[in-house]
This record gives C-alpha cells, sequence and structure tokens, in this order.
C-alpha cells in the first residue's frame, strides 16, 4: 500500500483536506518512541489500490528545532508520494518550504493550492498552469471546506513526479520572488468584514476586550450544552433505565455482602444513589458517564469551533506578553486552553514548545493551576449553592498561584524563552463534518482514558477502605489535614483517589458536609497537588524522569503552602 504524506506550513487546511481524502477512517497514533501525533487513514486512487494517507506536524522549513519537526522530517523520507499543501494567501512564504523540500528530496509530489476562495476574496489571482511550469509539479487549486478541487487532486495522484528544483542557496528567496511575481496578480480592494474582525482582535486594547467577550460566551455555551445535556438526557437515562437494572442486581447480590458493596455500593435510605453510593456499576459509571461527558463534549465542541474559526492563534499573539513574564510565550495558552478540557492533551501539546525550560514550567503550571473540565463540572455542583461567588474565589486564587509559581520557575528554570513566531490565518467559516470527526475522537480519547481509570479509583477506594487503609492514613495525614487545611479526617480519602482521578476525588467530597471555606481549601489542594495518574504518565514521557520528579516536588510543596496560607487566611476573614 502506497504511503502519502500530507507536508505543509501550519494554518494551511491540511487537518480539513486531510478529513475530506479519508471520509470517517481515521487513526489518531504517536510516532513510535514519542508522544508527537499524528493522523492516519486510508484514501482509494481512481483506477489504482487504496492508499494509507498521514496527516503530520505542520513545519516551516527543513531545519529541525522540536521533537515535532524531527518527526515530521522522518516520516517525510519515508513517503512515496507528497502533497504540499499550500496556502493560497501566502504564496512567497509557503514556497519557501516547496522548494527547500524538492530539492533535497527525490520524491514524487503534487501541489495542493488550498484556501484558492479566501485568495480570490483578497484580490489575489495565481495561475496554477505558470505555477505548475516553474514548478514541474501538477498543481491542484481547491478548497477544502466546500470540497472544490478534490476530485481533480485524487486524479493527479496518479500523475505524481519528481520535480527538478534548481537554485544556489544565496538565491533561494530571489528564486521564489521571480516564481511569484511571474504568477501572482493583486488587484486593490477594501477590508473585508473578517479582516477588520481580524485586526480588532489582535488589538492591545480592544482585542482584550474580544478575548473577554469571546471567552465569557464560550464558557457560558459549554455550561449551557453540558447542563442541557445532563438534565435532559442523562439524568433521566440513568434513573428510568440503568437504576431497575442496578436494583435487580443489588437484590439478586443482598445488600450485607462484600461484593454489593464493590459493586453496587451503599445504599442510602435503602436506594441507590449514583452520586454517593461509591460502586463500580454505580458511581463508576455515573461520574464519567452522566455528569462528565457532557461537559467535556461541550467544551470539545465550542473549542474545535474556535480552532477552525481561527481565533486560537489570535489568542496566544494576544497573551504573548502576559505569557512571557512567566517564561513562555502566547501560544503556551493554547495548551493551557486545551487542559481544561483535559489535562492529557494539554501536555501533550507543550511538545510544540521549542525548549526545556519552556516545556518544564508550561507543563507543572498546567498540573498545578489548570482543573480539567471533568474536575469542573464536579467542582460546580459543590459550589453551585454559593453562585458565583464560590467559582470565582476558587479560580481567583488559582490564578493567582498560576502567575506566582510561573513568575518564580521563570527566575529559576534556567534556560531560553524564545519570541512567539506564528502565522495568523485568515477567519473561515469552519466546516460541519470536520468539527463533528474532531469532537467525536477527542471524547472517544477521554471515554477510553477515563472510565477504566473512575472504575480503578473507585475499587481501589472501597478496598482500601475494607482493609482499613484510610483509616490508617487519616491518622497519618490528620495533622496536616485537620490542622493545615481545616478539614475532616475522612477527606484524606479524596486525597488519595485524587492521584488517579481528579474529579471522582472531588465528588468524594459531597457527602463530608463541608463549609465554603473547607470547599475552597480542599478543591484548591486537590487541583495544585499532584496530577492525574494519566496525566503523570504523559508528563514522565514528555519530561523525562528527573524533570518529573522536580515538578512533583513543586507541585506537592505549592499545595501545602497555598492549602495552608488559603485556610487561615479565610479564617481570619471570617469566612
Amino acid at each position: 500500500m502506497k504511503r502519502i504524506v500530507l507536508v505543509g506550513n501550519p494554518n494551511t487546511g491540511k487537518s480539513t483536506v486531510f478529513s475530506r481524502l479519508t471520509g470517517a477512517n481515521v487513526i489518531a497514533s504517536n510516532y513510535p518512541g514519542t508522544t508527537v501525533g499524528y493522523s492516519k487513514g486510508i484514501m482509494r486512487i481512481p483506477n489504482s489500490e487504496k492508499a494509507e494517507i498521514l496527516d503530520i506536524p505542520g513545519i516551516y522549513t527543513l531545519e529541525v528545532v522540536s521533537r515535532a519537526e524531527k518527526v515530521a522530517m522522518d516520516m517525510i523520507s519515508e513517503a512515496d508520494i507528497i502533497i504540499n499543501v499550500i496556502d493560497a494567501t501566502n504564496l512567497e512564504r509557503n514556497l519557501n518550504l516547496t522548494v527547500q523540500l524538492f530539492k533535497k528530496l527525490r520524491i514524487p509530489a503534487i501541489i495542493l493550492l488550498n484556501m484558492a476562495d479566501v485568495a480570490r476574496q483578497h484580490g489575489i489571482s495565481i495561475s496554477t498552469e505558470k505555477l505548475s511550469e516553474k514548478l514541474g509539479l501538477p498543481v491542484i487549486p481547491t478548497n477544502a471546506l466546500s470540497g472544490e478541487g478534490f476530485k481533480d487532486l485524487a486524479h493527479e495522484l496518479i500523475n505524481a513526479c519528481i520535480p527538478e528544483i534548481h537554485y544556489k542557496e544565496n538565491e533561494k528567496w530571489n528564486y521564489i520572488g521571480a516564481i511569484v511575481e511571474d504568477v501572482q496578480k493583486t488587484e486593490h480592494r477594501h477590508p473585508t468584514l473578517s479582516e477588520k474582525l481580524s485586526g480588532i482582535s489582535v488589538h492591545p486594547v480592544f482585542g482584550l476586550v474580544f478575548a473577554v467577550i469571546v471567552l465569557m460566551v464560550s464558557f457560558w455555551l459549554i455550561r449551557f450544552i453540558g447542563e442541557s445535556l445532563i438534565r435532559y438526557i442523562m439524568e433521566p437515562g440513568f434513573n428510568i433505565l440503568y437504576k431497575p437494572l442496578l436494583s435487580n442486581i443489588s437484590n439478586a447480590l443482598g445488600p450485607d455482602t462484600l461484593l454489593h458493596r464493590i459493586i453496587i455500593g451503599n445504599l442510602i435510605n435503602h436506594e441507590i444513589d449514583f452520586r454517593q453510593s461509591f460502586g463500580l456499576l454505580s458511581t463508576g459509571f455515573y461520574i464519567p458517564l452522566a455528569e462528565v461527558l457532557p461537559y467535556v463534549v461541550s467544551f470539545y465542541l465550542v473549542l474545535t469551533i474556535l480552532e477552525d474559526i481561527g481565533y486560537l492563534p489570535r489568542l496566544g499573539v494576544l497573551l504573548d506578553n502576559l505569557m512571557h513574564r512567566i517564561g513562555l510565550h502566547g501560544l503556551s495558552a493554547i495548551s493551557m486552553f486545551l487542559a481544561f478540557g483535559c489535562n492529557v492533551p494539554g501536555a501533550l501539546a507543550t511538545r510544540i514548545l521549542e525548549t526545556r525550560k519552556e516545556r518544564f514550567i508550561a507543563s507543572t503550571l498546567m498540573a498545578i493551576a489548570i482543573p480539567c473540565m471533568a474536575q469542573i463540572a464536579m467542582i460546580s455542583g459543590l459550589l453551585g449553592k454559593f453562585g458565583a461567588y464560590g467559582f470565582f474565589t476558587l479560580f481567583g486564587i488559582l490564578f493567582l498561584v498560576w502567575i506566582g509559581a510561573g513568575v518564580i520557575l521563570k527566575k529559576y528554570i534556567k534556560g531560553e524563552s524564545p519570541e512567539i513566531l506564528v502565522d495568523i490565518p485568515p477567519y473561515r467559516f469552519p466546516y460541519p463534518k470536520a468539527i463533528v470527526k474532531k469532537v467525536w475522537m477527542r471524547t472517544r480519547h477521554f471515554i477510553i482514558e477515563a472510565i477504566p481509570f473512575v472504575l480503578l479509583g473507585v475499587l481501589i477506594v472501597d478496598i482500601l477502605y475494607i482493609v482499613g487503609f484510610l483509616e490508617f492514613m487519616g491518622k497519618i495525614f490528620a495533622p496536616v489535614v485537620t490542622k493545615l487545611f481545616g478539614l475532616p479526617p475522612e477527606a484524606i480519602s479524596a486525597l488519595l483517589v485524587g492521584f488517579l482521578r481528579k474529579d471522582v476525588a472531588i465528588g468524594m467530597l459531597a457527602p463530608l458536609g463541608l463549609n465554603f471555606r473547607q470547599l475552597i481549601v480542599a478543591s484548591a489542594v486537590l487541583t495544585i497537588y499532584f496530577p492525574c495518574v494519566a496525566t503523570f504518565i504523559v508528563l514522565l514521557k514528555e519530561l523525562g524522569i528527573r524533570d518529573m520528579i522536580k515538578s512533583a516536588i513543586i507541585m506537592i510543596f505549592t499545595a501545602l503552602v497555598v492549602g495552608g496560607a488559603v485556610n487561615w487566611i479565610m479564617i481570619l476573614l471570617g469566612l
């Protein structure tokens, strides 16, 4: 089977092209020996066999700086055919990669001139015939959103050929400039609405107002969609369809048996309580599916729309000054934003950062101060009775911790934090099919990753409770938990479970009857002190064992300081 590799700069529409070519037959994988991801699918070449098509990380040049770029180069060198995706609105910049690529590698290729419609709207016309003649390759103009040109693309794959690129290294830009001058013409026109919005969204003042509005609307949508799914679909489904089945299993097992305690959990007022029974089939399934999954779906839906519209790079540029104060650059904000959905993809996204210092700071700050959407959903349930006051109190504390820890890490972690280098794509209308596919792939990853660890966490807690280990640990850590944090000894169970799943741990606080101060302290400590086991494994791969140990020590120390400080400050304030 032939291997076709999509190659191009970031933000050229490669992922949408990939979605068009592969349909639903997609597998997301990591390159062997790394955590650098790529997508793999199957397409059929007309009058030929099926071909494997790979969507690899975007690159600007052949000069390898990051791990993602090295993986991209390794996969390009193994290709049978290269599809070079070029952004028609930025021809000169994109040709820099093209001429380097085909001067160095003798691999059959075609050029896909994507976003041709956007180029026309910008007053840019490109002669594909002249460009094909200059490069010695088939050139197909396409619109990945509408599907324009893709029939021609599929047929032209059989005509892929090895180009002959001749230029002297010190004359590369003259060579590219001559091509652009010959094949491209531009016309004067007035700015479009999207271009005006683009200017506003990166303005130092108006851009911040725009960002606040976008983020407020985004989180309102996330909560509205999540709560609607819970209220009208998940809760009725569990209560009407699933609860009778569990009741029959409960009656068959008998409420006083060990097996009942593990599988069904404790009966609350002689009934199964999905939040408090804490059995494998009750709480173990209810928390991830009924209370967490709806928020995860709604978050990834909103995130994907912002991503496909083209807003996230603008947010990165806008926050660049703030991020540099904590040793990062603006694009780090994207990994932080991803972490609000799930810390695992947030941790994976740190690989786009160039230096060890940036990756260490970003990973540590993410683990310390960014709760995942699953955890936020459970926190919302606990603090909901206090309204916006409780929610903003907790997140205000976490934001101050994020800033403070970042400033300290920037000062004491050796290394460099380079300036931001990013292309800002034009605003464009998202492709619905691509949105559905991305949301499904991200949600499927959460389901596969979350449910096993939730069940494992519930099982371990049950076993530790039965054998008396939790009571034993409660006595050992009682001075820290009760005197420093001001929490009841029973909270030690939640702290232990937090190593496995933070959302389950937060849920375990519900039956303890904690007051406002205790809920804030417990939620803050659980967020800060250590990542869940899935995130820990990813960070271990990303940072290495030495840096991971350093990061873990920072997390635990920060949790002790912040938990104690918040507890005593709130006591002094009478809260």
